[in-house]
């Protein structure tokens, strides 16, 4: 099944992640929706929602860039409304928008939790929500989250429960779309197995440093890539470890996302311990729950 003509809403694709399911998609010619906040370039980060709208018109697609912040409801509804007349419709949305501030109880101010459940878990509700008339219109709509499994352990909230109760509610509405639009509209989330090299792990974990140790974003394009050609009617309340996935489709050659390849590569946040990694693929023996 191909993407071409099919609308994507992709939160959070100026940089990153979701530019790099952006440019993926884009290559079988379809229309990005590129929703994000940063429209001048940032001092720190890579890229703009306008940046962005180039590489998607070069890879093969249309783009439409929009400024949102998926924390204000009139501007979420505005971004929808323009994004569906522009291109007649949303096929797919894919709630990639994401804070993070990993730290304990003491250390996080209530700014910061509140920030991230307003992104995380409140702004995947809400960004669905708008987007939910047409994608009730689709002829294969999809839902997709940047989320975890939802793996009940004490080891991933016990040493930041305002981060991890974030992220987990962006996968609560996964498990609960799942039922609720059943048969009609997909809802699946994937996740990394290991780090992705982007600026939350320069800034916010392990600087630049860590990059040798890290996968490309696009390991996680060709996941929702994937996971969006599917049958919605049939593929949906999945909870995806990207690599476990991409084998089971086939792929063998993960050296491909590697930043650096040969180096072990640094866990992930939230990767269950029955999720065994593919064959050849090396973790470091460390925990980022800890």
């Amino acid at each position: 099944m191909s993407l071409k003509g099919k609308t994507i809403f992709i939160t959070g694709a100026s940089r990153g992640i979701g530019e790099a399911i952006a440019l993926r998609c884009a290559r079988d010619g379809a229309n990005i929706v590129i929703a994000a906040k940063t429209e001048e370039p940032h001092p720190k980060l890579p890229g703009t929602i306008h940046t962005a709208a180039e590489a998607v018109e070069k890879a093969g697609g249309r783009a439409l860039p929009i400024v949102c912040d998926i924390r204000d409801e009139e501007n979420v509804e505005h971004a929808v409304k323009t994004a569906a007349e522009h291109f007649g419709g949303i096929d797919a949305v894919i709630n990639n928008a994401s804070a993070i501030f990993p730290r304990s109880t003491a250390e996080t101010p209530i700014k910061r939790w509140d920030l991230m459940h307003q992104v995380n878990a409140r702004g995947t509700f809400l960004v669905t929500q708008k987007c939910l008339p047409w994608l009730e219109k689709s002829e294969n709509p999809h839902i997709l989250a940047l989320s975890p499994p939802l793996d009940m352990k004490q080891k991933w909230f016990a040493p930041h429960v305002a981060y991890t109760s974030a992220k987990f509610g962006m996968s609560l509405c996964i498990l609960g779309w799942s039922g609720e639009f059943a048969g009609k509209i997909a809802a699946n989330a994937i996740w990394p197995r290991t780090a992705i090299a982007t600026a939350a792990v320069s800034n916010v974990l392990a600087g630049e440093e860590a990059f040798k140790n890290c996968r490309k974003p696009e390991i996680l394009a060709e996941t929702a890539y994937r996971v969006l050609t599917k049958p919605a009617a049939q593929f949906s309340g999945n909870f995806l470890i990207d690599d476990t996935f991409l084998a089971s489709e086939g792929v063998t050659d993960f050296d491909q996302f590697a930043v650096e390849p040969g180096h072990e590569l640094l866990p992930d946040f939230f990767v269950p311990d029955d999720a065994v990694a593919p064959d050849g693929v090396k973790i470091m023996d460390i925990s980022l729950a800890g």
